[in-house]
């Protein structure tokens, strides 16, 4: 069996976590789906504090952003792997229905931010049929 070899430069010094760089902001992991009521935004962000999240609603677009913290203290004095992406996050997240914006809720525990966006029903009315 051949052993293939890594032709972007990054690869070797960010590893498989290359992919969730871009520039100087990294991206967590992020799942999407729809329950009965709600679409659900779900965003694996382990490690950092609630007070350095931030979520918007701009129109259908969800916007996720902020810090995890790099480790520090006087006893990190070398550093001989470092796979855990630290400094600012950013996404944006297109809900493709319509959702009440007004009750957009979002919840942090365990290392899950948890954005729920009610959905909206569309005005219905019955039309009598004449005839």
């Amino acid at each position: 069996m051949s052993q293939q070899r890594r032709t972007d430069p990054f690869a070797e010094l960010y590893g498989e976590f290359a992919d969730r760089l871009r520039g100087d902001r990294w991206q967590p992991d992020v799942d999407v789906f729809e329950t009965s009521g709600a679409v659900v935004v779900r965003v694996e962000i382990a490690g950092i504090r609630g007070d350095d999240v931030r979520v918007t609603v701009d129109g259908q677009v969800l916007r996720l952003s902020g810090l995890r913290r790099a480790p520090e203290g006087d006893d990190l004095r070398r550093l001989y792997q470092m796979e855990i992406a630290s400094g600012p996050f950013e996404r944006r997240v297109r809900i493709p229905v319509p959702f009440n914006r007004d009750r957009v809720s979002a919840h942090l525990a365990d290392g899950f931010l948890t954005v729920t966006l009610p959905r909206r029903n569309p005005a219905r009315r019955k039309v009598k049929v004449e005839g």
